[in-house]
């Protein structure tokens, strides 16, 4: 299958690169985990639509709104988005110093979750900054507010991390997508655990089922999104699916 037609990818960060689920309407799929974004770029140059699990558009004084919306509306799983770091702190080579940065740009610390992926949101900054045609594909999403949108609007009520809250998701997935289930048994028989995650699939599968649908489905938190200084839009995009699957 070539992949450059495969239209619609979700894609999330794990521990050993890149995992993405790409999708076409005539239910073909594909999986497959890339060590970097440069390489799923070269991937998928021609895919239509990427719904990317990782902060885009980057904070210069304040916190992003699209962050502190999306908590408001997930309510109980609200600490799932983390605060995003300004460009400067990305730079530091260590913790401490990725604090103290954030502090005199932005006024506030920084969580160690966030450090913890800051190499990965320099990682797609740089690209998309550097790679002008990718900023037409590829948005910033979140599995949580997808997961949010499919269940009618209710958080989910397990953690993501549990056997309850894997279970809780997939049910959901799979009245959207049946395939959901066939990816996850592909992806668990066919990667490590300590390559892959168990919830990094489920991510990946919902955010690439999100990119499937129609522009007109797509919402926007905020609605209106400002851009960052690189020109990027700090926004975070979810689909609101009709009552017909994909």
């Amino acid at each position: 299958m070539d992949l450059q037609v495969m239209n619609f990818i979700g894609v999330d960060a794990c521990r050993k690169g890149w995992f993405a689920v790409s999708l076409d309407h005539q239910d073909n799929w594909k999986i497959d985990i890339y060590k970097t974004i440069v390489d799923f770029g070269k991937a998928f140059q021609k895919a239509a639509v990427i719904f990317i699990d990782i902060p885009i558009g980057l904070p210069d004084t304040d916190r992003r709104l699209c962050d502190l919306q999306a908590r408001k509306i997930l309510n109980r799983r609200a600490s799932s988005v983390f605060p995003v770091p300004c460009r400067r702190a990305l730079m530091a080579k260590t913790y401490r110093n990725a604090v103290r940065i954030n502090q005199q740009v932005m006024g506030v610390g920084l969580s160690i979750q966030t450090w913890n992926i800051s190499s990965r949101i320099n990682e797609v900054d740089r690209w998309l900054r550097h790679k002008k045609p990718a900023r037409q594909q590829m948005r910033e999403s979140h599995p949580e507010l997808c997961f949010w949108s499919m269940a009618g609007g209710q958080p989910m009520t397990y953690s993501k991390k549990c056997p309850q809250g894997f279970a809780e998701r997939l049910a959901i997935l799979k009245k959207i997508y049946p395939h959901a289930e066939t990816i996850v048994e592909l992806a668990l028989g066919r990667f490590r655990r300590k390559d892959l995650a168990r919830d990094d699939i489920l991510d990946a599968i919902v955010l690439a089922v999100s990119a499937g649908y129609s522009p007109e489905s797509i919402k926007t938190v905020p609605p209106d999104p400002s851009r960052d200084k690189k020109g990027l839009p700090m926004e975070i995009v979810y689909a609101m699916p009709e009552e017909t699957a994909m």
